[in-house]
This record gives C-alpha cells, structure tokens and sequence, in this order.
C-alpha cells in the first residue's frame, strides 16, 4: 500500500490535473466549445486514474485492517457517499457537492445525536419536577382539607354568636328606647322646674318691689297705722260690697269666697302702692303687649284662616271675616274696660287714701286682676255682632265660634292694651279709602300701582296718631265697581242656623272663661 501511495505522490497526477484545471478556467471563455469539451474528458480520464489508485489504496488498507477493521468509516463515509453519487443523475452534480452533502449529513447526525441527549436529560429534569409538584399538591390538598374543616368549625362558632349578639342588640334597642323616655320626661320635669324657677324669680323681684315701696311709703306717711286700721274697718263693707257686685251681670269679680277676694281688692293695693307699679311696668307691658299683637298676627291668625278656608272658598271673604273680628273685639273689649273702670272706681272712691291718685289705684288694680275680666261675655258680643254684619256671609252649616279661640285672644290683648299709658288701639279703616304706606303695607296679591283700599286684611297698631305697627290691606284698579264686591246676606240679619254647632249658646250668656293656650302669655 505505500508503494502505491508513493508512486501516486511521484506521479505528479494531481498536480497536472490542478494545472489543467486553472488553464481552463483561464480559457474557458476564449476557447470553443470542442476545445472545453476535449479538455474536460482529459481531466475526467486523470481524474478517473488517480481515483483507481486511490481505490486500490482503499481495499489495500481495508485488507490490512481484516475482517472488521475501518468497517465504522466505511459505512458512514464511503457507502453513504456511493449511494449519493450513483442516485445523483444530475449531470449538475459535481464530487465537491456531493462532499458537501456528506458533510451536511454527518453534522446533521451529530446536531441529533445531540438534541437527543439534551433531550434526555430535559425529560429527567422534567420527570423529577413533575415528582416535586405531585408532592406539593398532596401537601396544598391536606392543607385545603384542613382550611375546610377550620372555617366549618368558624362558621359554626360565628352563627352562635350572632345569635347572641341580636338578643344583645335587641336589648340595647328596648334599652335605648326606655332611656330616651327618661330622658324626654326629665326634659319636661326639668322645663317645668324652669319655669317654676323663673316665676319664683319673678315673684322675688316683685316682693323686693313691694317691700322697698312699703317701706318708703311708711317713711313718708305718718298716718300709715291709722290707715291700716281704716282698712280693717272697711274689710266688711267691702265684703258687703263684693256680694252686692257679684250679683248683677256685669261684674268684674267672679265667683271667689269673700276672703279670696280680698287680695285683689283695691284696700290692700293701697298699702304697698305708691307711685303704682303700672306705671313702672308701664314700658314692660308695652314691649310685650305689640309683641303678642305681632304673634297673633303671624300665627293665630293664619290658624283661623285655614279653619275657615274648610268650610268657605272665598279667601277674600275669610280675609274679611277674620278683619272684621279683629275690628269687633277690639271695640267689645274697649266698651268692657270702661264698664269694668268704672265699677272699680265706684268700688274704690269710698274708701281711697293715700299719695296716689284714684285713677292711678283704679289702673293699678285693673293690672293686678286682669283675669277679672269677662272675655267670654266678650266673646259672644262679638260674634253676635259679627252675626248681623252687612259685609260679610257665612255657610248655614257652621257658626263664627269655630274662631272664638282667635276672637278670645283679640279681646285678652284689647283689653290690656287701654292699661297703657297711653293706651294703645286699632286704625279706623273704611272700604275704598286712600291707601297709606305709613299705616298698611300691600298683600302679595295687590296691584302696587291702585291708589284705593279694597278691604283690610289687618288693622294697623296705633299709639294717640304714631303708628307701633303697621296692618296689611289690598289694592285693586276697578275692583271697587264691579258687580261682584258687594256680598250680603240673603236672609235677615240674624240667621237661623239650626245645625250650627254653637247655636245653643246664648250671645249674652256668662260661662267661665276657658284655659289659656300654653303658648298665650298672661298680662
């Protein structure tokens, strides 16, 4: 085999064949197709030699090896190599390509023999993490079935102690429910208790008053036992007198025993009395006296309207019979106070001594005994005269003492209003007179350019010719003159109303005065 290896190396075959090969490279182009063709069949006859040497080398060497040695080299080279040359039928195919070839695909063999020992050892890490995650999921399954029975266990537990804490709840409900009673009736007891307070100041102040006036008037009067036996003297003709007033109709005094009437009587007043305390109080009185008018005003007066408006449609007619009331009562109780003046008056000129005038004693006393004064015969005066009114109707079914807690109001403030000094009262008003911004301010539903008063909706407070508090009247352009304004009754005067509620009930009759709203002061 080196024999034949040495001559291939002495023969200098493939050097030649490297020499042809770079000449027609060079003259491929110059060359005609003859001369390419010849010189392409002298490289392939060198090329066939030196490959029949080197064959000879093969089975030379593959002798040498014996029966089993370069087998490995021979099946993964040579055969593959001598099926790709004899499948090869293109003529394209050149032993470098097929070279090529053996070469892709023994790279390609190594490339997978590779891949699959990565593979492998992928398929072993996998498995041993899938072992790994089995195992982790047992454990997540057990803590799962352990969380299970906790929050049954919790759940249980919770139940219970809901139900324990509704019936807690429930408990501080009806709990909350009682303190706030008590709360709410410690709140009365404690406004009461206010209130009890604030008349006991009251009184005080008043008591402190009198002392210091007793005292000055002892003081300045030497003749004050002498007088005080004078009252003694006169205690029974006075009691004489009592009984003989309270036996007509229209006396002040109402139905007091002999000795209870003393305190009010004007005997005592003339002890403690000098100057009066009306005319310290004179102011005070005032002040609250406009105050309650505005109330009345602002609230009674709307309460009797809506009453009203129940049974009557019109509210211009309510308007007015609410107007006309006002109008009523106050005049009631004016001719009442001078009624009930001079009976005092004739009760106290007897027997009158001291610093003060009579006059001063007849007011101070009328201050001190305002409930005295009748204002149910009052009452019923003026829904008497409101009965026979011209300006004003009223439905058959109901009766104007549906308004006489308004009324009774109107006639309490009227008649404490002639204590003052001076006296307060009401503007004289007529339909159609000249409309006035300085007594009356116009409704909502006025024209604010009409000159002329169609109807007074309240009157105004007047002190001599000062106005304290201005009325409410409406205005209209026209109104006056059409046929519609004027609504009287079609009947005679006095109606009979045999299903009026308050029908029963003589217009002179005296019954009691009733119980003053909470809200009412008294004067």
């Amino acid at each position: 085999m080196a024999d034949t290896l040495r001559r291939l190396v002495g023969s200098e075959t493939c050097k030649s064949l490297q020499e042809k090969l770079d000449d027609w490279y060079k003259n491929y182009h110059i060359n005609s197709c003859d001369q390419n063709l010849s010189q392409c069949c002298e490289l392939i006859e060198l090329n066939s030699k030196v490959q029949g040497q080197l064959f000879t080398i093969l089975s030379v060497t593959a002798r040498q090896g014996g029966h089993y040695g370069g087998i490995d080299t021979i099946k993964s080279r040579f055969l593959p190599w001598l099926g790709t040359c004899f499948s090869v039928s293109s003529p394209d195919v050149s032993p470098d390509t097929s070279f090529s070839l053996l070469q892709e695909s023994l790279e390609k063999e190594k490339r997978l023999r590779e891949l699959t020992s990565t593979q492998d050892k992928e398929i072993q890490m996998i498995e041993t993490q899938l072992n790994s995650t089995r195992l982790e999921l047992n454990r997540v399954k057990q803590d799962l079935a352990e969380t299970q029975l906790e929050l049954e266990d919790t759940k249980t537990k919770s139940a219970t102690t809901l139900l324990a804490t509704e019936d807690e709840i429930l408990q501080l409900r009806a709990d909350l429910r009682a303190s706030k009673e008590i709360a709410s009736c410690n709140e009365r007891k404690l406004d009461i208790l206010d209130e009890h307070e604030r008349q006991i100041r009251l009184l005080k102040d008043e008591i402190s008053l009198l002392s210091t006036e007793n005292s000055l008037l002892q003081n300045r009067n030497p003749w004050c036992e002498k007088m005080q036996k004078n009252v003694e003297q006169n205690e029974d003709r006075e009691d004489t007198f009592i009984r003989l007033s309270r036996s007509h109709s229209t006396s002040p005094f109402t139905s007091k025993s002999p000795r209870a009437s003393r305190s009010p009587s004007p005997i005592p007043s003339l002890k403690s009395e000098s100057p009066t305390s009306a005319r310290y109080s004179n102011a005070s009185r005032h002040a609250r006296l406009v105050s309650h008018f505005n109330d009345i005003y602002a609230n009674d007066r709307l309460d009797a309207q809506n009453l009203l408006r129940r049974y009557i449609d019109d509210l211009e007619m309510v308007q007015r019979i609410i107007f006309i009331a006002t109008m009523e009562s106050f005049h009631t109780a004016k001719l009442a106070f001078r009624q009930f003046k001079l009976r005092v008056r004739k009760s106290l000129s007897p027997c009158h001594t001291g610093l003060e005038s009579l006059e001063d004693a007849v007011i101070d006393y009328i201050v001190r005994n305002l409930d005295l004064y009748d204002v149910q015969s009052s009452v019923n005066d003026v829904i008497c005269a409101m009965n026979v009114h011209p300006k004003i109707s009223f439905p058959p079914e109901v009766d104007f003492i549906l308004i006489s807690s308004f009324i009774r109001e109107v006639c309490r403030i009227a008649f404490a209003m002639q204590t003052l000094d001076p006296p307060l009262d009401i503007a004289f008003t007529s339909d159609g007179e000249l409309f006035s911004e300085c007594k009356y301010r116009r409704s909502f539903d006025s024209e604010f350019s009409a000159p002329l008063v169609v109807y007074h909706v309240w009157p105004a407070l007047m002190e001599n010719d000062c106005v304290i508090m201005k009325g409410e009247a409406l205005t209209k352009r026209g109104a006056l003159w059409s046929p519609g304004r004027s609504k009287s009754r079609s009947s005679s005067p006095v109606r009979a109303r045999s299903a009026s509620p308050g029908r029963n009930l003589s217009c002179r009759s005296r019954s009691p005065s009733p119980v003053r709203r909470s809200g009412t002061p008294r004067f």
